[in-house]
């Protein structure tokens, strides 16, 4: 990281992509980007509004079915071959979009560029997929003189809304498919953690992408995101973030009966069964998966495993090795050798969690580790949004801790007698987003299973997703899929194209 002693606040750049140009704000408002870990401005973007958000959208009207829409009418192939393109260039910029991940976001350079590695995989993912489609599917109406077929047609023009947790994986499990259909869109990222999405647009443009088809307009969701919810001219609007903003979404899109996908929040269980113990390596295993999956990116994912339900007979010892392996957990600013978990993205964020954690304690909670800002260190400022994991012991489901989506480094702990119980604990949520089953027992796993209501389940394992496979969740965790053949199918209207090809009159009435 570049030295910050001069602590210079940096030039504003134009960051609002419309029709091929960057501009300002039509306002000439900004807004300062802050680095998580020091709490210091590092970049200066565009506050942009409605008006913005209104060129944008026209421009991306025009370039849809206006005079300039041809990206619709691509061959398949070559859109293809486009975002190939665009994946080699994330492969090329893989360090430069890691380091500014972790800087926007604050989380480690190397879960930055394990991000860089994993949108790249879904531009390739939908290249092939699209690539390797046959021309429509054909309905036999019967007679050799009736060509019928079913096709898939671009929705439009897509407004895609992301959020600040994983601002650049986002964009691309809604950017790449909706490319590969043939749509254009309008694209506003988190208002505080916009930078990689802005570096995607310009990687677009170099791939040759044409202009009108690919904008961004930066700025609050109150404004811009309120405008491309509600907009006429928006065909599709896809939402990830939490589910008070995900209700809004969805209804400012009401009225104009446009198409809606949201990816909501979650409280994700993690069920550990006392044979997933059975010998020291299994319990090794079992305990990092847990520590992984509550505290990966200081907890802010929304898959996150926040719900330990584990089995009565091995809770003691489970919650006492997780608790101090959590202790030992390596904060810091995610640039430095050696640090295993940043900064909350935001001095809000932080106050959020210090909040839940409050509560908890006061409603019987027992803390195990955790539940404090950490002491200021060479790689840790004083002024950066640290936390330390949390473990809380003893919970309930009466507990808002347990009930409610944290977002932050704060694990709960639950315990179970039998197989029934564990499945009641874990389906007991208004949400359904992901889970997993901790067990040596196959028949129990599959029982298990097939049994939580979540749209991802995981057994004998936490957090790995597969570009091929759909996401998305039960509940209040959303409605639609991203990634896979049903991500893909979010962004496309189905025709019937019914084709006579020796046409008689019918005769139905006389004349």
């Amino acid at each position: 990281m570049a030295d910050r002693a001069e602590n210079q606040v940096p030039q504003a750049r134009d960051t609002i992509h419309v029709a091929g140009e960057w501009r300002p704000a039509v306002s000439g408002a900004t807004r300062e980007i802050l680095d998580p870990a020091e709490a210091l401005p590092f970049a200066v973007v565009a506050e942009g509004d409605e008006k913005d958000t209104d060129l944008a959208v026209a421009a991306a009207h025009r370039a849809f079915d206006g005079g300039q829409g041809e990206w619709p009418r691509t061959p398949v192939a070559e859109r293809a071959a486009l975002l190939r393109r665009v994946a080699d260039l994330l492969v090329r910029d893989r360090e430069e979009l890691g380091l500014l991940e972790s800087r926007d976001a604050g989380k480690t350079v190397e879960e930055g560029r394990v991000d860089i590695d994993c949108v790249a995989d879904a531009f390739r993912y939908f290249a092939d997929l699209v690539a390797a489609e046959g021309a429509g599917r054909v309905v036999d109406a019967g007679s050799p003189d009736i060509h019928s077929v079913v096709v898939h047609e671009p929705v439009g023009v897509c407004a895609l809304i992301t959020p600040w947790n994983y601002p650049l994986l986002q964009a691309s499990w809604k950017i790449a498919p909706a490319l590969a259909a043939g749509n254009t869109f309008v694209i506003k990222p988190s208002e505080i953690t916009p930078m990689t999405t802005i570096a995607l647009i310009d990687l677009l443009a170099e791939a040759g992408l044409p202009a009108g088809v690919a904008n961004i307009v930066t700025g609050p969701g109150h404004t811009v995101g309120a405008r491309l919810s509600e907009h006429p001219d928006v065909d599709l609007v896809s939402f990830t973030g939490g589910l008070v903003s995900g209700t809004k979404v969805a209804a400012a899109a009401a009225p104009t009966v446009k198409k809606v996908a949201l990816e909501l929040g979650g409280k994700n269980p993690n069920v550990v069964f006392a044979d997933a113990c059975a010998t020291d390596e299994a319990f090794d295993t079992a305990v990092d998966q847990a520590l992984n999956a509550a505290f990966i990116h200081s907890g802010q994912v929304c898959s996150a495993g926040a719900r330990l339900i584990v089995e009565e007979s091995v809770r003691e010892r489970f919650v006492a090795e997780l608790a101090r392996r959590a202790g030992r957990v390596r904060l810091g600013r995610g640039t430095a050798d050696g640090v295993e978990c940043g900064p909350l993205v935001s001095e809000q964020q932080r106050a959020k969690v210090e909040s839940y954690v409050a509560s908890a304690l006061a409603e019987g909670a027992v803390l195990r580790s955790g539940g404090k800002r950490p002491e200021p260190a060479p790689e840790r400022p004083a002024n950066g949004y640290f936390y330390e994991p949390t473990v809380l012991d003893q919970c309930h489901r009466e507990m808002k801790v347990v009930r409610e989506e944290v977002f932050g480094p704060v694990l709960t702990v639950e315990t179970f007698r039998t197989e029934d119980e564990a499945v009641a604990l874990a389906n007991d949520t208004e949400y359904g987003l992901a889970g997993a089953v901790w067990t040596a027992d196959a028949g129990r796993a599959r029982r298990v299973a097939g049994r939580l209501r979540h749209g991802t389940v995981w057994i004998n394992d936490f957090h790995p997703y597969l570009p091929q496979a759909e996401w998305g969740g039960f509940g209040k965790s959303g409605v639609g899929r991203e990634l896979g053949p049903a991500g893909l199918a979010e962004y496309r209207e189905t025709k019937h194209v019914y084709q006579n090809l020796a046409p008689k009159p019918v005769r139905w009435f006389a004349g």
